[in-house]
């Protein structure tokens, strides 16, 4: 979409986002005949934690730096629940034009291009979950009295279930399911596979959507991990398929449920790594109040076919994918395509049996990390990713992980909960 016609239509300036490594979209907006100019950010953003404290981390942090943000023109977008702005995601860059080693979505692209490099693509989507309360209080006051799943939710907010859809239809991003959810007041929307850039792209556009037609309609939205102490939780699954020559690995090989080799290996990467991945994908000390067995949350370093309470479900059919289904959505998405994208490349041993049963059942299968230390004290230890993604960026997003382990290091699950529920 060229500036011309976002003239036409109305708007006056444009939010350049990017993520930051505690999950939170931050923004510098310019006018729309300024797009082209330089729009300058702190790098100091690397080490802010979900409430806005900043920490000094061991290759960035204090006043002293600057960036340039580099919008991605190719996804410029007319905002349909903001009248008058559009939207485009940004790369970071040095002032004299070198990328910055700490940028996430070059991050991403880079490890796509590892990725291509070794002769396969990839396509992904996100499921993003939320949850809807009334406006006017930090509390949480479900806005629908609707049933888990039931119907009736969407009735009673039918005419915001529909603005939400018509608002992404209106912005090209094909929604392939959305329906009410489990916990009080929450919905869900499913996103269809693309590129694996495009896909974190979209995943920040649908919730800034959503957030934006939430608050027109009088009421707040929150994705945070945990929203009540005592409920259950927001995930924010990746689903992700490889592929080689056109062909989908994850369908029509001779390996267990039509895996091919490669996706076996593939899947065995990701299952290795997966104690520092619950660093990149379940970020917050809330995600471990969610992260626990008996609760759909998929807390059991495993997989199996069509199993969700393993972290990794194979998802079968004709669009065969592996859904990892313990991430959240406090995760930034760049980072989680980055590092699941460099764990499966590098593979992993022998892929081990599936579970066929809830791994609650069974005596001896491994858990996640079940603490936010625990998983950042993975990540910094884990070779692979330190190597893929830079020992930089993996010892910044260890800094802001032990910073918020620091900042909620007295609080009681109420108290996180209370301070994380509106930050995502």
């Amino acid at each position: 979409m060229d500036t011309a016609h976002l003239e036409e239509l109305g708007v006056v300036a444009v939010a350049v986002t990017w993520v930051d490594n505690s999950g939170v979209t931050r923004v510098k907006s310019v006018p729309l005949k300024e797009l082209g100019g330089a729009v300058g950010a702190s790098p100091s953003f690397d080490v802010f934690l979900l409430q806005d404290s900043i920490i000094d981390g061991r290759f960035v942090g204090g006043p002293v730096g600057d960036l340039r943000l580099h919008p991605d023109l190719s996804r410029l977008t007319a905002l349909a629940a903001q009248p008058g702005w559009a939207w485009a995601p940004a790369d970071r860059y040095h002032q004299d034009g070198r990328p910055y080693a700490l940028d996430q979505r070059l991050a991403a692209k880079a490890a796509v291009e590892r990725l291509a490099d070794a002769g396969f693509a990839a396509e992904a989507g996100f499921e993003l979950e939320w949850v809807v309360g009334k406006g006017g209080t930090d509390d949480f006051v479900p806005a629908t009295t609707g049933p888990a799943y039931g119907h009736a939710r969407q009735v009673e907010l039918s005419d915001y279930c529909a603005e939400v859809i018509r608002a992404l239809v209106a912005q090209d991003v094909r929604v392939v399911q959305f329906h009410p959810e489990y916990a009080a007041s929450q919905f869900e929307v499913s996103t269809a596979p693309s590129d694996p850039v495009a896909a974190a792209d979209t995943a920040v556009l649908v919730r800034e959507t959503i957030r934006a037609v939430t608050v027109r309609h009088g009421m707040r939205a929150s994705f945070s991990p945990k929203v009540m102490a005592d409920g259950v939780g927001n995930g924010g699954h990746l689903h992700l398929s490889l592929w080689r020559d056109g062909r989908n690995l994850f369908t029509g090989g001779e390996g267990r449920f039509g895996l091919s080799r490669e996706a076996e290996r593939f899947t065995a990467g990701v299952l290795e790594h997966l104690p520092a991945l619950t660093a990149i994908g379940s970020p917050s000390v809330a995600s471990y109040l969610r992260l626990v067995p008996s609760h759909w949350s998929a807390p059991y370093a495993a997989w199996g076919l069509e199993n969700r309470e393993t972290a990794l479900r194979l998802v079968s059919g004709a669009n065969a994918n592996l859904e990892v289904k313990s991430f959240d959505l406090s995760a930034n998405p760049y980072l989680v395509i980055a590092s699941v994208l460099s764990a499966g490349l590098a593979g992993g041993g022998e892929l081990p049996d599936p579970l066929d049963v809830d791994p609650a059942r069974l005596p001896d299968v491994p858990r996640l990390p079940s603490s936010l230390k625990e998983s950042a004290d993975a990540l910094e230890s884990d070779q692979v990713l330190n190597d893929a993604l830079g020992r930089e960026l993996v010892a910044t997003i260890v800094d802001v992980r032990r910073g918020e382990v620091e900042l909620f290091a007295d609080s009681t699950p109420e108290e996180v909960v209370a301070v994380t529920r509106w930050q995502h």
